[in-house]
């Protein structure tokens, strides 16, 4: 079976519109509550998905930073990553492990995005990811113009 998980940024929480949205659209999907520092937030995932696979994640922001170090470590039970405006830029200044992968990713950017420079995640994209689909669509940070017309289904269940 597969686990779906949305990983939401460093000020958001599962009352977030992105979180909303996909507790409504898919009732099994994971949407916990992160705080504290990266590596706190790490650990807390490490917990929910411990023992899982076939797990499927979509990290906004700050969570989609969390979701490319989490499978990063543990690359051989994530079978897809969708990233909405990650903040993977900062991956080469983290005391972290990393490696590339080559799961499938796909990365959805606003060229309006005022928070996570569009040039920095994908240069980091292009380094990390093996087999990456990078989409840059006219929209802002949140992403709340385009989110909602991406085909979930196609990402999460097909």
């Amino acid at each position: 079976m597969t686990i779906k998980v949305f990983l939401h940024g460093l000020e958001s929480s599962s009352q977030g519109t992105k979180a909303v949205f996909f507790r409504k659209k898919y009732p099994d999907m994971l949407t916990p509550d992160f705080t504290g520092s990266l590596d706190e937030r790490l650990a807390r995932l490490e917990q929910i998905l411990a023992g899982e696979s076939a797990i499927r994640i979509v990290g906004s922001s700050f969570g989609g930073l969390m979701g490319t170090l989490f499978a990063m470590q543990n690359e051989s039970s994530v079978e897809r990553l969708i990233l909405l405006a990650p903040a993977i830029h900062m991956l080469p200044s983290l005391p972290f492990p990393l490696k590339e992968l080559s799961i499938p990713v796909h990365i959805y950017h606003g060229t309006r995005d005022e928070v996570i420079p569009l040039e920095g995640v994908q240069t980091v994209a292009n380094r990390f990811f093996h087999s990456l689909i990078f989409q840059t669509v006219d929209d802002d940070h949140y992403l709340h113009r385009t989110f909602q017309t991406i085909d979930w289904d196609k990402l999460l269940i097909l």
